[in-house]
């Protein structure tokens, strides 16, 4: 089985959005979606959004294919402070093909290693995302 298991390359271009994006100035919440060019088995940047909610984001999602996403969300904490957390959200549905499910399961670990990102998520359905699940989940890392 092991064999079979598909592991895609990070498209040059997308390794340099991401690097600057992870060091961008903006102060409102945006996402790099990307998918696997099967063709070129390639990670490549589908699109990218600027001050988009966790909601809209969702709505931006297929609902049957996965994607990746790196989201830079502005996170007001309980206590007053800001912070700008760079999440990975691998967003894998119900239903998808098997093959394709293969495929970016197999290439996720090596994107994250390129995007350097330690907070990593899954959604198995678009509407798990939500504002409340993202700061639940970043509620891990305080």
């Amino acid at each position: 089985m092991a064999d079979s298991l598909v592991v895609c390359e990070v498209d040059p271009e997308l390794k340099e959005k991401l690097r600057k994006f992870r060091f961008r100035k903006d102060t409102t919440n945006a996402a790099i979606i990307m998918k696997v060019d099967k063709s070129r088995q390639l990670v490549v940047m589908e699109e990218e959004f600027q001050n988009i909610s966790p909601e809209e984001l969702r709505n931006e999602l297929p609902e049957r294919q996965p994607r990746f996403i790196v989201y830079s969300y502005k996170w007001l904490h309980d206590d007053g402070r800001i912070s700008y957390p760079l999440c990975f959200i691998f967003s894998s549905p119900v239903g998808c093909k098997p093959e394709q499910q293969m495929m970016y399961a197999g290439s996720k670990n090596r994107l994250v290693q390129t995007a350097e990102l330690t907070k990593v998520f899954e959604i198995r359905t678009t509407d798990d995302l939500t504002e409340a699940w993202l700061q639940e989940k970043l509620a891990f890392f305080r």
